[in-house]
């Protein structure tokens, strides 16, 4: 049984890459946050839905939450399936590779390099060093400014329509109540907060990836913000804010975020894998599902297969290309 090891998920515990991943990420956001708070754009309009979402799962009557007037909660929600239908690395891959960022020999390298991941469940260093190395070869050399404007676009092309509504009405409970409300995702920071600018949020936590004035060296800080590094994040922000997390929201879709979500006084489980599921009826956690009908469909390849947001995007985009042809 030994020679199956590698197909064994393993949990992961925090390390000193996702610390630096995490402390990296809290304060990009706070810079972000300070330098866009001052000449920030209102949120744009949603149209009101046809039909309300249905919510499979609610929770008996509870006390008031959020708190208005609370300044030492947050809300930290994760990206994607929790607050976007599909994962934002699939689209911004899209929206590359439709800009000729990538060559078909790369993609298919990317593409097997991301299956490896997924169907191992577990990360070998030094094949994810790999991994990395080639994800962030595609922006090396490009700059930051570059690849915001590029960011911008996608944004409008592939994700402005894909936001769940119910999810962004939690997001606003809080910014109502007078609290700051942060995404924390494994996309590119760059990428996340441009979609928080977008949804009128407080700002993000992402991946960062190390620039020299202004140009992406082809390394990051850490490492992806996934699992462990998310909650290091999260952490940090929170000391830097002067936050008490027992008082603070936080929310996901995924199994992979439960050390984010054990972090706060109040977890939710938004649109639950059948692990976070479980998880989350064990310990009586907040339940919210927003899909219709049959369970929503995981669109492309997850980050949290740690190749890095870049190699999840390429990958992603090349599935789409053979399924056009």
């Amino acid at each position: 049984m030994a020679a199956l090891g590698w197909l064994t998920p393993r949990r992961r515990s925090a390390t000193a890459r996702s610390v630096l991943a995490g402390e990296a990420s809290a304060e990009a956001a706070r810079k972000t946050a300070l330098t866009e708070s001052a000449g920030a754009a209102p949120a744009e309009p949603q149209e009101a839905e046809a039909e309300a979402p249905e919510a499979a799962e609610e929770v008996p009557a509870e006390p008031e939450f959020p708190v208005a007037g609370d300044d030492l909660a947050a809300a930290f929600f994760d990206l994607d399936n929790t607050v976007m239908q599909g994962a934002a690395i699939f689209h911004f891959g899209r929206g590359l590779y439709k800009r000729e960022f990538f060559r078909r020999r790369e993609l298919a390298r990317f593409a097997w390099q991301q299956a490896w991941f997924r169907l191992a469940g577990v990360e070998d260093p030094e094949h994810m060093q790999d991994a990395r190395d080639s994800a962030l070869s595609i922006v090396k050399g490009h700059k930051v400014s570059e690849l915001m404007a590029i960011g911008e676009e996608i944004y409008d092309e592939y994700m402005a329509e894909r936001i769940w509504p119910g999810t962004r009405a939690l997001a606003q409970a809080h910014l109502d109540a007078g609290q700051k409300v942060w995404l924390v995702t494994a996309a590119p920071v760059e990428t996340a907060t441009i979609i928080a600018r977008r949804l009128g949020l407080t700002g993000a936590l992402g991946t960062v990836a190390e620039s020299v004035d202004g140009v992406y060296t082809g390394r990051l800080v850490g490492e992806p913000l996934h699992g462990p590094a998310k909650a290091e994040a999260v952490r940090a922000l929170a000391a830097a804010e002067g936050l008490d997390l027992e008082r603070c929201a936080a929310y996901s879709d995924s199994h992979n975020d439960i050390p984010m979500l054990s972090l706060v006084g109040h977890p939710y489980a938004i649109n639950p894998d059948t692990k976070l599921r479980k998880h989350a009826r064990t310990h009586d956690w907040r339940l919210r599902d927003y899909r219709t009908g049959r369970k929503a469909v995981k669109v492309g390849v997850p980050a949290a297969a740690g190749v890095g947001a870049i190699a999840g995007g390429a990958a992603a985009a090349i599935a789409l290309h053979r399924r056009r042809k």
